[in-house]
């Protein structure tokens, strides 16, 4: 049996969830002992593709996560490996296709204690999988933190035991794996932290079931990828003249000039056609000597900063970097909100709501137009102070928040989560470390400002802004600044052209 990798597949599945794709697999005629025959086998092909020698220890726990390891076990040994399994609890107390998966391994069963990975090369992780939903102690602990402890391989079979298929949280004790090997669709904790850092490289296995299970199971989060909004992406005609392309207007702030300059020119180099700087007049001078590409006009206060927005032609507005936390921040808020044009609100326009987060609620429930939110993680702290995600996570507190401002949230990190106000979730993977740099999410908010301004809905237009930002640093690399995200993003552009154009092939 040769197992089939998927790698495009952009569904994310909760615990439940998948254990609801199992059912429906088994209804629609897959047997169940096929799918954990397939489980095994393909937690066998990955161990022998990365680790072609060496001892095995294969570790089983009580459920459906052991069976899998039992397969696993089976195959390796008639592939001639060199096998040690080892089981959580009695082999009496096994039941349904572990039970039977058991009784095909004719070797030994020893009990699990921390000296069983003793002389392994290489550590199966069968224990418990993405459904644990207690903290691991006891023995499982023991052995998990001595694995953790030893120089040997590790495979996770679905998730480290350990780590919340949902949360990403640790539960107790975990041992970091070098593959994960998960099957149908990924879960959300393999792409959160602190799980993703503990699954190490994620290998997603065809067990067999059947895509149409996905329709009754209607998941409404995703891994962020093209394949998610590049039908939404913008195409111009070749006749388009600027305001065609969106005219987006950045508040500069009077102090704090490099976090507008930043913005606007993130927005031009991704597209939009013209972009303006609306200045307090003392700062007038530096921003039209910053980039000639974009323009700077005056805006002494909220009443003209109302009259620069109100242009028709102007179809996004982006309010926060560099403004400071201030009446008059929230004013120019209130007067964006104002119409029914696009808005992004980031930093210094979120902080000054801090202490009256209901008051931009308030606001954003009688905006006509898209609006977008990006705090980092303290800026959502102090913002959605009283959301209650009921212990489930970073994905459920970004979900909430959304709900809760209607507006489309992006909590950004190195593992972004956005979220729309109808429940939709995507969470990010392409960001590297580099992008942990000042002034990174000032470019970010006018990247999105900027497909926003092209007619990109809010939570298309967050999609791809964090994918293209994530893209456009991974271009550049190490010894990135803020400075440099923009002048890659044509690159980035042009690599998305191209998966565009393949997928269309």
């Amino acid at each position: 049996m040769t197992t089939n990798w998927i790698t495009r597949a952009t569904e994310l599945l909760a615990v439940a969830q998948m254990y609801e794709a199992d059912r429906l697999a088994v209804e629609r005629g897959v047997a169940s002992l096929d799918l954990m025959e397939r489980a095994g086998a393909a937690v066998a092909d990955a161990l022998c593709a990365r680790w072609p020698e060496g001892r095995v220890a294969v570790l089983c726990g009580p459920g459906n996560n052991g069976g899998d390891g039992f397969v696993a076990a089976r195959l390796l040994a008639a592939r001639g490996r060199e096998v040690t399994l080892v089981l959580l609890g009695e082999r009496s107390g096994l039941r349904g296709d572990a039970a039977v998966n058991a009784d095909r391994w004719d070797g030994a069963v020893e009990q699990l204690s921390p000296d069983c990975v003793d002389g392994a090369d290489v550590v199966v992780d069968a224990l418990f999988g993405a459904g644990l939903g207690r903290p691991v102690e006891g023995v499982a602990a023991a052995v998990l933190k001595t694995i953790g402890e030893r120089d040997c391989g590790v495979l996770a079979v679905d998730m480290p035991s350990g780590v919340h298929g949902d949360t990403g949280e640790v539960m107790g004790m975990a041992a970091r794996a070098d593959i994960s090997v998960t099957f149908f669709r990924r879960k959300p904790g393999q792409l959160i932290y602190p799980g993703r850092g503990m699954c190490g490289e994620v290998l997603l296995a065809d067990i067999g079931t059947p895509n149409s299970v996905l329709g009754d199971i209607a998941s409404a989060q995703w891994l962020n990828a093209p394949d998610l909004w590049s039908a939404a992406f913008p195409d111009h005609a070749p006749d388009a003249h600027k305001y065609e392309r969106g005219h987006a207007v950045v508040a500069g702030g009077g102090e704090l000039t490099g976090a507008a300059r930043l913005a606007s020119y993130a927005a031009l180099r991704c597209g939009a056609g013209l972009v303006t700087i609306a200045s307090p007049p003392d700062a007038l001078t530096v921003y039209r000597h910053g980039r000639p590409s974009v323009m700077a006009r005056p805006a002494p206060d909220a009443q003209a900063f109302g009259a620069l927005v109100a242009d028709p032609r102007v179809r996004a507005v982006l309010v926060g970097p560099g403004n400071g936390v201030s009446e008059d921040t929230r004013e120019r808020v209130r007067t964006a909100l104002g119409g029914p044009r696009a808005c992004v609100l980031d930093a210094d326009a979120l902080t000054s709501f801090e202490d009256t987060p209901d008051a931009l609620f308030s606001i954003l429930g009688s905006h006509g137009g898209d609006a977008v939110l990006t705090p980092h993680g303290g800026e959502f702290a102090r913002l959605f102070a009283g959301i209650d995600d009921g212990g489930q996570g970073r994905l459920a507190r970004t979900r909430a928040a959304a709900e809760t401002a209607g507006a489309v949230v992006v909590l950004k990190g190195a593992d972004t989560v956005i979220a729309a106000p109808d429940g939709r979730a995507v969470i990010n993977d392409n960001a590297p470390p580099e992008l942990a740099t000042a002034g990174s999410g000032d470019v970010l908010a006018g990247i999105i400002l900027g497909l926003l301004a092209q007619g990109m809905t809010g939570f298309d237009a967050a999609c791809a802004g964090v994918w293209l930002h994530g893209a456009a640093a991974t271009e550049f690399g190490p010894g990135l600044i803020a400075d440099d995200i923009a002048d890659c993003l044509p690159a980035a552009l042009r690599g998305l052209a191209a998966m565009r154009m393949r997928s269309e092939t």
